[in-house]
C-alpha cells in the first residue's frame, strides 16, 4: 500500500533514492501493466507529496487519461495542447515553473501551479504515454525531478 512506503531523507533527491527501489519491489513479479502503473502513481503521489500524479496513454494524435492519483483530471488532450500535449509532440521532458505562464496551458485544476511531464517509451522506442506530475507550489520541479522521473519512465516503459 502507498501509505506504508517508507521515504526517508530531507531532500527531494534522498526521497527519490529511497522511493525508487521500493517502487521496483512493488511491481516485481506483477504482470498486469495497469496494476503496476496504478501503484507507481500512488507511490509517487504519497511518497513525495505531489498534488497530482498520473499517466496519459498515446491514442493516435491525442492522449487519453490513464491511472492517476489526485483530483479529477482532463480525459483527452490533443497533441501539442497544454504541457502534456507539448511533451507528446516533442518527445522530451517538459518542466514548467509556472503553469499560468505556459502558452495554451490546460487548467484541469486551478490549484496546480507547476508541472513536469515525462514521455514514456516502450522497448521498441515508441512513445506510449506521458507521466504527468503537478504541484501546488510554483517552481517545484527541477533537474533532480527530471533525472529520477525519467528513470521511473524507463521502468514503466519496460513493464
Amino acid at each position: 500500500m502507498a501509505e506504508s512506503l517508507n521515504v526517508q531523507g530531507s531532500s527531494r533527491k534522498e526521497k527519490y533514492e529511497s522511493l525508487l527501489p521500493q517502487i521496483m519491489a512493488l511491481v516485481e513479479g506483477e504482470t498486469d501493466r495497469i496494476a503496476n502503473i496504478s501503484n507507481i502513481v500512488a507511490a509517487l503521489r504519497f511518497g513525495l507529496g505531489f498534488f497530482w500524479v498520473g499517466v496519459y496513454f498515446v491514442r493516435g494524435e491525442e492522449l487519453v487519461l490513464g491511472p492517476f492519483q489526485g483530483p479529477v483530471a482532463c480525459t483527452r488532450i490533443g497533441k501539442g495542447k497544454g504541457v502534456c500535449g507539448y511533451s507528446f509532440s516533442i518527445g522530451k521532458t517538459v518542466i514548467v515553473k509556472d503553469v499560468e505562464q505556459f502558452p495554451g496551458h490546460i487548467a484541469c485544476s486551478s490549484l496546480s501551479k507547476s508541472e513536469i511531464v515525462v514521455p514514456v517509451f516502450n522497448k521498441a522506442g515508441q512513445m506510449e504515454m506521458v507521466l504527468d506530475v503537478d504541484s501546488e507550489e510554483l517552481s517545484d520541479f527541477d533537474e533532480v525531478d527530471q533525472h529520477y522521473l525519467e528513470q521511473l519512465a524507463h521502468l514503466i516503459g519496460k513493464l
